[in-house]
């Protein structure tokens, strides 16, 4: 039996549902029953109720659908499958700025471990830090974490002052104007599509910045037929299969966040079988987390 066969059969067996980031290899986003970004996912890690959840991802992912579906058996495939930009939000720094700033309402990006959310006030993705933000009290102080960039970004775009963690997406970071003026230049007539994880000066050389499920959104509906796409590959994948009949073109360097890249088929088939690499948090831990996640599922 290929490796393919076996993953559904033992995925039928536990009646188990599988979801997949837009960055994961093709191959696994193709076993998938749905793909999509974190606002997606996080969606349907709660609409599922499935007793077992395969998450194709990074640990953060992991940990929010297990905080949203608490009594979902949610399995990480690749343990050690981080994304360096929650790291660079360190539980104690938070809890000590929050601390310090009692009065300040702390937004923190899905990109954060369950350790943090449990910290914060309310959390959004980049699908929708706009609407999160416009809907905090005009009058309060805001500590956006821990990305940047998309922090610098979404505030511009809302004529806001707020303050910023030093965190940044090395993949998204990486991306510099001259490369964007490069690839433009070879494809003068396509539409330059970037995350708001990059830096400003990228994204103000782009006809947009959209989350990964809004670059899916806005090519369906576009009469444009070149693309080029500012953030990690894999999407290029989802973005093939539903536009058959348009050009995309990633930036080179090739964007790729080896975290997501560590997801294979052998892991998904190996967690399907040994039931091992389960997400385990703390019941109290989980319940604080779960409130800002909630809150931002609400709008």
């Amino acid at each position: 039996m290929d490796i393919v066969s076996r993953i559904k059969e033992l995925k039928a067996a536990a009646n188990a549902v599988i979801l997949a980031h837009n960055y994961v290899s093709p191959d696994v986003q193709d076993i998938a029953d749905f793909v999509g970004d974190s606002l997606a996912l996080s969606i349907q890690a709660k609409k599922v109720q499935a007793p077992v959840i395969v998450f194709c991802g990074v640990r953060f992912m992991a940990e929010t659908a297990k905080i949203l579906s608490p009594d979902s058996e949610v399995l990480l495939p690749v343990e050690d499958a981080g994304c360096p930009m929650a790291d660079m939000a360190d539980p104690e720094a938070v809890a000590k700025y929050r601390a310090e700033h009692p009065d300040t309402i702390l937004v923190a990006y899905v990109n954060t471990t369950a350790a943090v959310k449990a910290l914060v006030d309310i959390c959004c993705t980049s699908a929708n830090a706009d609407k999160v933000l416009r809907s905090l009290p005009p009058d309060k102080k805001v500590l956006f974490l821990p990305d940047r960039n998309l922090g610098r970004n979404t505030a511009k775009k809302l004529l806001l002052e707020m303050d910023l963690w030093p965190g940044f997406c090395p993949v998204h970071n990486r991306i510099q104007a001259e490369d964007v003026r490069r690839v433009k230049a070879l494809h003068p007539q396509a539409q330059l599509l970037v995350h708001p994880e990059c830096q400003p000066d990228v994204v103000a050389l782009a006809d947009a910045a959209l989350s990964t499920g809004g670059m899916v959104s806005h090519v369906a509906n576009s009469d444009c037929k070149e693309f080029i796409i500012g953030t990690e590959h894999g999407i290029l994948h989802q973005l093939t299969l539903a536009n058959p009949d348009k050009a995309f073109y990633p930036l080179e360097p090739l964007t790729t966040c080896v975290d997501m890249k560590k997801v294979t088929l052998d892991k998904v088939l190996h967690a399907l079988e040994t039931r091992a690499t389960k997400i385990e948090l703390p019941k109290e831990l989980m319940d604080r987390a779960r409130k800002p996640i909630e809150r931002m599922l609400a709008l």
